[in-house]
C-alpha cells in the first residue's frame, strides 16, 4: 500500500494524468497545425524536419499513446485496486512503466520527425522501438492482472475487471499482429487486410474496453445506485469480444482482399452496433431517476455525452460499412470526421470526466472555476460536432465529385470551405482544452481541503 495507507498510489496517478495532459496539448497543436495545410496555409512548409506529412502522424500518435494509454492507465490505477481491494502488483513497476511509456512516446515522435515511421495506420512507430513496447504491454498486464486475478477467487469478478484484463491480454496480441507481421512475414494485399484489423483492433481492444470498463467504475460510484443489468453489462462484453475482431477490414470495401472477409466485417460492424445500442441502454436505465445529474456533475455530463457520441458512430460504421455507402465515402473526408467524433468525442470525454472526478482527490484541493469548467465542455462538444458535421459533409462531396469523374482539383476546391470549419473548430477545441489545463493548474493553488470532502460538491456545475 502506498504512503496514505491506502489501496491506491495517488502520486502514480497523477503523474499519468500530467503527463497525458501535456501530450494531449501538444498533439492537438500539431492537428491544427496540420490542417493549415489544406489552406494553403502552413507555416513551415519546404522544412522537412516538420512536413505535414511527419507532423500529421506526430498528431495521431501523441494523441493515441500519450494522452489515451496516460490517461487509461491513470483511471485503471484508480479503479482496479478499488474494485479487487488489493493494491497492484508494485508500485516500483508501475514507475518504471510510467518512465518507459514516456521515453517511448518520445521517441516515437523524434523517429517520425526524422523520418524513421512504418507505413502502418496507427503503427507508424519506429521499427526499433516496436520491441520496447511490446515488452511494455507484457509488463503493464503483469501490474494489473494479479490483483484480478486474486480478487477473483473471493467472488465474481464485476464487469469491469472482465473489460480491463481483456484489454490487458488483447493488446498484446493486436500489437504484435499489427507491428511485425506485416513488416516483415505478410505483404501486398494480405498484409493490408491485417494492418486494418490492427487499426480497428486498437481501439476495439484497447481503448474501447478499457474505456467502457472505467465508465461501468465511476459512474454507479457517481450516481450511488449499482449498474442497471450486471446480465446486459456482461453481454456488453461478450459481443465486443466476439464482432470486433472481425470488423476492422470495413474501410478495406471493394479491395482485392477476398469478398468472404468482406462480408465478414460488414456483419461484424452492424451487429456491434446492435451490442452498443444495448450498452447505451443499461447506462441510461441506470441514470433513470437521476437526470439532475447531467445538469449538475460535470464527469457524469462529460460521460454521458461520450457515449452519446460513441452510439452515433458505430450506427456511421452500420453505415458506411454497406458496399453501396463505400462506393461514395471511401477515402473522403468522411472517415476522418468519424475518427475525430470516435477518438476525441467518445475516449478523449470519457478522460476529461475522470480527470474532473479524480483531480480534487488527487491534489486536495477543490477545483477552481466552475465557469472554466463550463466553457470547456461547451467548447469541446461545439467545437468537435461542428468538425464531425463539417468533415461528413465534405467527404459526400468529394464522394460523389468522384463517382461522378470529375476532375480531382474540382474536389479540392469544393472541399476548401469544408477544411476551412475544420481548421476553426480545431482552433474551439483548443481553447477548450486550453481552459481546462488552466482549470487544473489554478486548482492547485487554491486552499487544502479535508480528505473527506465529497467529490459532488467538488464537481457541481455552476
Amino acid at each position: 500500500m502506498n504512503h496514505r495507507g491506502e489501496l491506491v498510489y495517488y502520486n502514480l496517478v497523477t503523474a499519468h494524468i500530467v503527463a497525458g495532459v501535456v501530450f494531449l496539448v501538444v498533439g492537438l497543436g500539431a492537428g491544427f497545425l496540420y490542417s493549415l495545410q489544406f489552406l494553403n496555409s502552413y507555416p513551415l512548409g519546404g522544412v522537412e524536419f516538420f512536413s505535414p506529412g511527419r507532423i500529421r502522424m506526430l498528431h495521431t500518435n501523441a494523441i493515441a499513446y500519450g494522452w489515451l494509454v496516460n490517461g487509461l492507465l491513470a483511471g485503471i490505477y484508480w479503479a482496479v485496486p478499488r474494485i479487487t481491494g488489493y493494491p497492484v502488483l508494485s508500485r516500483t513497476l508501475g514507475w518504471v512503466i510510467f518512465f518507459v511509456l514516456q521515453i517511448l512516446v518520445l521517441l516515437t515522435a523524434g523517429g517520425i520527425l526524422r523520418g524513421y515511421a512504418q507505413a502502418i495506420e496507427w503503427g507508424e512507430t519506429p521499427l526499433f522501438v516496436d520491441p520496447f513496447i511490446t515488452l511494455g504491454l507484457i509488463l503493464i498486464a503483469l501490474n494489473f492482472i494479479p490483483p484480478i486475478l486474486r480478487a477473483s477467487r473471493d467472488a465474481p469478478m464485476y464487469v469491469s475487471l472482465w473489460y480491463f484484463t481483456g484489454a490487458l491480454v488483447w493488446v498484446i496480441l493486436v500489437y504484435i499482429m499489427g507491428n511485425f507481421v506485416p513488416q516483415y512475414y505478410v505483404p501486398g494485399a494480405a498484409g493490408a487486410a491485417i494492418v486494418g484489423n490492427f487499426i480497428h483492433d486498437l481501439v476495439g481492444l484497447l481503448v474501447t474496453p478499457l474505456g467502457w470498463g472505467l465508465m461501468y467504475f465511476f459512474v454507479p460510484v457517481i450516481l450511488k445506485r449499482p449498474i442497471w443489468s450486471h446480465s446486459l453489462s456482461l453481454m456488453g462484453f461478450w459481443g465486443l469480444a466476439f464482432f470486433y475482431p472481425m470488423q476492422g477490414l470495413h474501410h478495406y470495401m471493394w479491395s482485392p482482399v477476398p469478398m468472404y472477409v468482406q462480408y465478414s466485417a460488414v456483419v461484424a460492424t452492424i451487429a456491434i452496433e446492435i451490442v452498443v445500442t444495448t450498452v447505451l441502454a443499461n447506462f441510461f436505465l441506470t441514470l433513470r431517476g437521476c437526470g439532475d445529474f447531467l445538469r449538475n456533475n460535470y464527469p457524469i455530463r462529460w460521460f454521458y455525452t461520450g457515449m452519446v457520441f460513441y452510439w452515433i458512430t458505430c450506427l456511421q460504421c452500420a453505415i458506411q460499412v454497406t458496399l453501396t455507402v463505400q462506393k461514395v465515402i471511401h477515402f473522403t473526408d468522411w472517415v476522418v470526421g468519424h475518427a475525430h467524433l470516435v477518438m476525441f468525442g467518445v475516449f478523449s470525454f470519457w478522460l476529461m470526466g475522470i480527470i474532473v472526478e479524480l483531480w480534487p482527490r488527487l491534489t486536495r484541493r477543490e477545483w477552481y472555476s466552475n465557469t472554466l469548467h463550463g466553457w470547456a465542455y461547451w467548447l469541446n462538444t461545439i467545437g468537435l460536432t461542428v468538425m464531425f458535421l463539417a468533415l461528413t459533409m465534405a467527404g459526400l462531396v468529394q464522394g460523389f465529385l468522384w463517382w461522378g469523374l470529375n476532375p480531382f482539383m474540382d474536389s479540392v476546391r469544393f472541399s476548401i470551405p469544408f477544411w476551412f470549419v475544420r481548421t476553426l473548430s480545431g482552433g474551439m477545441i483548443i481553447a477548450g482544452v486550453v481552459l481546462f489545463v488552466l482549470n487544473m493548474y489554478l486548482s492547485l493553488q487554491t486552499e487544502t481541503t479535508g480528505e473527506g470532502r465529497t467529490l459532488r460538491a467538488q464537481t457541481t456545475a455552476g
